[in-house]
């Protein structure tokens, strides 16, 4: 199995992809729908980066572990789009420093309530808003078919998604989602094909039993399998690309297709 992705490497993909977020906000238009956040515009989409960037800090920052201590106040959106380039970068570099390595072994309050620090949890989380939203950003300015993500940010980002929808916070606010992901020992298998050098990290395997779902890193034969680009794979997972119709040939599907599309079309994520 790969190691896993280094805090750096996350801390850094956040700013990048935060940078190129801003690129294509700018090139949309302030009032442009954003088609993958159904009644969002760009400004909003800015608006909701940029302000949870900047939430996320603070709760680091002060090392809250307390959820009755979380910040109430957020960060104002510039009024002019041309500030929003620099007010997003200074978010991301900020959420950036917030999670340094000190931080993320300090005690911090972890909203997925998994084994994760607060401070991994929180820096997973941001690089997820800064990739999934930039490339919703990218898809309001009709660049989404450049939008790159490297697979072993994507990697990553599957796993924490994964992460996220089996944690003990998932099954207490989004319970008809946990519950959909109940069954009776089904089987699902998501396979990246275009990096070797990600071993057994770029393969989820995952059951569901009558208690929940469980997954794990691991290569083996399941009731469906889906293989492809860890970025597609990713952009399937959170619902930015269709799983099957359409011009839906970024993936290849083995074994029960509607196995596969009952997980994803009852498995929405946060950042949706």
């Amino acid at each position: 199995m790969s190691p896993e992705l280094s805090a750096e490497r996350r801390r850094q993909a956040m700013q990048d992809h935060t940078q190129r977020l801003a690129q294509d906000a700018r090139a949309a238009g302030s009032e442009a729908v954003v088609p993958t956040c159904p009644g969002w515009t760009v400004t909003s989409l800015v608006e909701h980066v940029g302000t949870t960037l900047h939430w996320v800090s603070e709760i680091v920052e002060r090392r809250i572990t307390d959820p009755a201590e979380l910040p109430t106040e957020m960060a104002e959106l510039p009024a002019e789009p041309e500030a929003w380039p620099a007010w997003l970068s200074d978010a991301a570099a900020r959420a950036a420093a917030a999670c340094s390595d000190a931080a993320l072994a300090a005690s911090v309050f972890n909203a997925a309530g998994d084994n994760r620090t607060g401070a991994q949890f929180w820096l997973q989380s941001m690089l997820n808003e800064a990739v999934i939203h930039g490339f919703d950003a990218a898809a309001a300015a009709g660049h989404e078919h450049d939008y790159d993500i490297d697979a072993d940010i994507a990697a990553d980002l599957i796993s924490n998604h994964l992460a996220m929808l089996t944690s003990p916070t998932w099954a207490a606010q989004r319970p008809d989602s946990a519950a959909a992901m109940h069954g009776t020992s089904e089987t699902l298998h998501w396979h990246a094909t275009d990096e070797p050098s990600l071993g057994e990290s770029g393969e989820w395997h995952i059951e569901r039993h009558p208690d929940g779902a469980r997954w794990q890193h691991r290569h083996g034969t399941a009731e469906v399998t889906v293989h492809g680009p860890a970025k597609s794979l990713l952009l399937v997972l959170t619902r930015r690309l269709p799983l099957t119709g359409g011009h839906a040939d970024h993936v290849t599907i083995d074994g029960d297709v509607e196995l596969a599309r009952h997980w994803v079309g009852n498995t929405a994520h946060v950042a949706d």
